[in-house]
Order: structure tokens, then sequence, then C-alpha cells
């Protein structure tokens, strides 16, 4: 699996996996929250941000159609277009923003739901893109996407793998190979049972591009797992608050787990380690005492021919190891071994 270069990070195959936080709509339409985020989460260890310039006019039509989300323990029901209408960030917000991650050192992108959005964010200067898992059949955006020659970020949530591979051949036509797949399961927060982290597998083989996780679930095991099969980038939506009014606080990392999770994604990178099947560095002292030798099994006389119960098997393992017994058994001794002592080569003849 290739590497993919995002700035001078590098993402793919080797390489650290990308610590994103999804900020989203979690500012709530506050300009200085969302600079209070951004700072809370390059403080937590966020290598990048994310941010949604969509139009809710370009989704969402019917100012009838209700959302239900919890929060503080309580079931919330409001206009989605109203929800999202306050939520909209302007050309303006967004240069803010991103000037705003530009002096903290981490990446700013964001998810647009049209042209003009992906033109704003291509003016602003992004080094990569996002496309949302409710645009992955947006073929013309995708195919816009990869015209910009800039990385791109695709997420796969209720995604059939055919439409994956409508989305992947769209991008691809463009003659932009850079693109990473997120497996995600949108549902919000992620039942344990939905999360099916083995679909990164699955996506790695189909596609041969780096794949991520855009992890919905509470805490922070999922992209535990999903580390440990591969992903080399991981997003999580990000607060300051999970009991802040919207849809997606209440299962929002806040600073705290976000600091816990990129602690345990370094540790668990580290911890995989590498293929070859061989001593580890910290195992050598450990193979030299806890190993076995061939040892004498009573007092032995120099000139005695060795039988095989005159010897047994005894730390430290600096002597001659256990398959050996069969070489030394009819052979003679030069010296005398006290009983548990090693028997070596130069000890029989």
């Amino acid at each position: 699996m290739k590497r993919i270069k995002i700035g001078q990070r590098e993402i793919g195959a080797g390489a650290a996996a990308m610590l994103v936080a999804e900020i989203g709509i979690n500012h709530n339409g506050d300009m200085k929250l969302a600079q209070r985020m951004i700072d809370a989460a390059a403080e937590a260890g966020a290598e990048a941000v994310k941010f949604q310039n969509y139009r809710t006019d370009d989704f969402v039509r019917d100012r009838g159609v209700a959302y239900t989300y919890r929060v503080g323990g309580r079931s919330v029901t409001e206009s989605q277009y109203e929800m999202f209408r306050r939520c909209e960030l302007a050309g303006e917000q967004l240069k803010r923003l991103k000037e705003r991650c530009d002096e903290r050192g981490v990446i700013f992108h964001s998810t647009p739901t049209g042209f003009d959005g992906l033109r704003e964010l291509i003016e602003l200067g992004v080094p990569v893109l996002k496309n949302g898992s409710d645009y992955l059949t947006h073929l013309p955006l995708i195919a816009a996407m990869g015209s910009s020659g800039l990385a791109t970020v695709l997420s796969t949530g209720m995604a059939t793998l055919a439409e994956i591979a409508d989305a992947v051949a769209a991008f691809r036509a463009t003659g932009n190979d850079r693109l990473i797949l997120l497996h995600c399961t949108s549902a919000y927060p992620t039942p344990a049972g939905d999360v099916h982290l083995r679909k990164l597998s699955t996506l790695a083989r189909a596609f041969g591009c780096p794949v991520g996780f855009s992890d919905h679930t509470q805490g922070v095991t999922a992209a535990m797992g999903a580390v440990a099969l591969g992903a080399c980038w991981i997003e999580k939506h990000f607060t300051l608050d999970k009991r802040l009014a919207g849809p997606d606080h209440a299962f929002s990392a806040d600073p705290a787990e976000f600091r816990e999770l990129g602690q345990a994604v370094r540790t668990i990178e580290r911890q995989l380690g590498g293929c070859l099947v061989e001593p580890a560095a910290s195992e050598q002292a450990s193979r030299r005492d806890f190993r076995l030798s061939c040892a004498a099994a009573r007092a032995l006389r120099c000139g005695e021919m060795l039988a095989a119960e005159d010897l047994l098997f005894a730390r430290p393992g600096t002597g001659l190891p256990p398959r050996e017994i069969d070489r030394l058994v009819g052979r003679r001794l030069t010296r005398d071994i006290a009983c548990g002592g090693l028997v070596l080569w130069e000890d029989v003849q």
C-alpha cells in the first residue's frame, strides 16, 4: 500500500496514524467556541481539525423534516433545516478558522456539500479535502475533488461495496490517486455490534489505497482495534463539553478523552512493531537467563561415557540447547562436571 503526503505528513503503510479532531458542527455557530475548540484539540494531540462548510439548502429543503438526538440525558427534537442553518460557516469564517489552525500547527480541512464550498476550500489553500458519507454517491462532486489534485478522504458510512467502487472510480478517473478511504458506521453513537472493523481489511484489499476509521463510537476501544487492523487515519468527533446543546456533543470525545485516544494509538503502534519472528531486544537477557541448557543430572567424572540419564535440562540458557542431547550421548567427558553444571562441547571428546 502506497503512502500519501499531506503537507509534510506521510499517510499510509508504516506511517503513524493521523489523529483528526472532527469539530463538525459542534461549534454551534459560535466562532469564539470554534477557535477555543481548535486550541483544545491541538493541546489534546490532534494533528488535524475538520469542519463542515456545507450549505443547508444543498441537502435540506423541507423545513418540516425533524431530527431527534440526545443531549444531557434528554431527547431533543428540532427542525433539521434550522439545526444545520445556525451552524453554517461563511467563507470569511472558514478563513479565520484556517488561520487559527495554522497558528496552532494543525491541518485545517473541511467537508463541502457543493461546488461553491469546494471552490472555497481550494482558494483557502487546504492540503486535503473530505467527502462525507452522506455525499458518497454524489459522483460529480467527488470527481471535482479528484480534479483539484488534492489528497481526498472519502467516508464510506451506509455504503455497499459497489457504491464505494463507483466513488473510487469517479475519483481515479481524474488521474488523481491521492485517495484515503475511511470505514465508517453512520449511527450516532455506533453500537459495538455495528462497528465491523474487519471492513478495513476488505477496503484495503479491494481498492489498494490507505484506509482509516471515522469513529462514531463512545470511548477509544474501537480506534485501538482500527489501528491494529491497519488504519492510517483516525477521525473522532470532538467537543469541549459533552453536555453542550447540539446533536453530536454527547458521543464526541472531550479533550481528556481525545488525549487518551492519541496516547493509546501511539502506544499500540509501538506495540504492533514488526512481523519478523525473532527475539525482541528486551528479550535477550531473558533468553540468556531463562532458556534451558544441557546439564549434569549427577556429579560426572572425567572419562565417563555420557548416557541420556546423565543429562537434564536446566537454566541458564548459555550452554548447549536441549536439541543437542542426542549428539552428547555416547561421548566421553574430558573433565569432571558437578551436579547441575552445564555440559559444553569442550567438555566431551
